[in-house]
């Protein structure tokens, strides 16, 4: 999959959707792992590419939802 391709239909590497969120690429990574943002597609060399506009969109969601001080869990019920 080229680069081109790639941003072209809207989808980011780890480190550019946390780039341009704002967060580290480790929140990201947590929060696929517990299920609060999910992999659009994964590439043949392993790479998780996300859709940037949903992803952007659920961690505003996730900013404004912890703004409570909620536990990720509840977030995660929330998001549901």
């Amino acid at each position: 999959m080229t680069k081109t391709f790639r941003l072209e239909n809207g989808l980011l590497k780890i480190g550019e959707i946390a780039n341009e969120a704002g967060v580290r690429e480790s929140t990201i990574r947590y929060y696929t792992n517990i299920g609060i943002l999910s992999v659009s597609e994964t590439t043949d060399t392993g790479y998780r590419l996300y859709d940037r506009d949903e992803t952007l969109r659920r961690l505003q969601a996730i900013k404004e939802i912890n703004s409570g001080k909620l536990t990720l869990s509840q977030i995660a019920t929330q998001l549901a």
